[in-house]
């Protein structure tokens, strides 16, 4: 709370106590040390010679009841962002819950990726032997750059050339996956990356292949505001590099022009 906020309440009365944070214009406290959380999972993070850049999930070193706590701290500090801005969310009745509002589309949905964990996937043997070149997509992409965190918004195709111990998912596990992939601040080519490392790990394929187009609205909508370039990039393992004819068939099936 800054100091503005905490004479108001002064002024009405009330003040928290030492160490609990206000839900401004409710006279509630939180007796949380709201301010602590994020502290504690980074030192936890630390502890574990672990990495959380933006698009590391963090998951495995969040607690129970810590992302309500962490979402109570995110509000508080995107309030000081607003009031620095210049902008009365005391009076303006459109920004008035804006604060909350964004912190919960930051932790619940935009960066989700990076707090929850992996989607449940059940795996299934390849009974059939199957070895032919399946392809998944167009697949949705929703995620942000790491540099604005301005929407990134496109799509991605999947290929798997799979084997006799290869482990089978179900067509919208791919999609759940992505989806947790791009949920968080990401680089396009970074992005692609993960997802092909996180599907090579669990599918075990003799060749797996991910092509990703998508808009950057850090170029649409600042900088250059150049609306009709996009970024198509592709990541090839296994077969998909060694074998120049199932690459090309790959490619031609996705049909990025359509």
């Amino acid at each position: 709370m800054n100091a503005a906020s905490r004479s108001d309440e002064a002024a009405a009365g009330w003040l928290p106590p030492p160490g609990a944070v206000s839900v401004r214009g409710t006279g509630i406290a939180e007796v949380t040390d709201v301010a602590e959380v994020s502290k504690r999972i980074r030192d936890r993070i630390k502890a574990n010679g672990q990495r959380f850049h933006a698009n590391d999930n963090i998951s495995a070193f969040i607690e129970p009841g810590e992302l309500d706590e962490l979402l109570r701290e995110v509000c508080d500090k995107m309030t000081g962002v607003l009031e620095s801005l210049v902008i009365d969310t005391e009076n303006d009745h459109n920004t008035q819950d804006t604060a909350r509002r964004v912190a919960k589309m930051y932790l619940t949905e935009v960066f989700r990726g990076r707090y929850a964990p992996l989607p449940k996937v059940t795996e299934f043997p390849n009974a059939e032997h199957l070895n032919e070149l399946m392809i998944m997509g167009p697949v949705t992409v929703r995620s942000a750059c790491s540099h604005h965190l301005c929407p990134i918004m496109g799509r991605l195709w999947i290929g798997v050339m799979p084997n006799k111990d290869s482990d089978l998912i179900g067509l919208s596990k791919y999609s759940r996956i992505a989806d947790w992939i791009m949920s968080r601040p990401q680089i396009q080519e970074e992005a692609i990356i993960q997802l092909a490392d996180q599907l090579v790990g669990m599918v075990k394929p003799d060749g797996l292949a991910v092509v990703m187009e998508a808009d950057h609205f850090c170029m649409h909508w600042r900088g250059v505001k150049d609306n009709a370039s996009k970024m198509t990039n592709s990541v090839m393992r296994g077969v998909f590099l060694e074998n120049g004819a199932l690459r090309r068939e790959f490619l031609s099936l996705i049909d990025l022009k359509n």
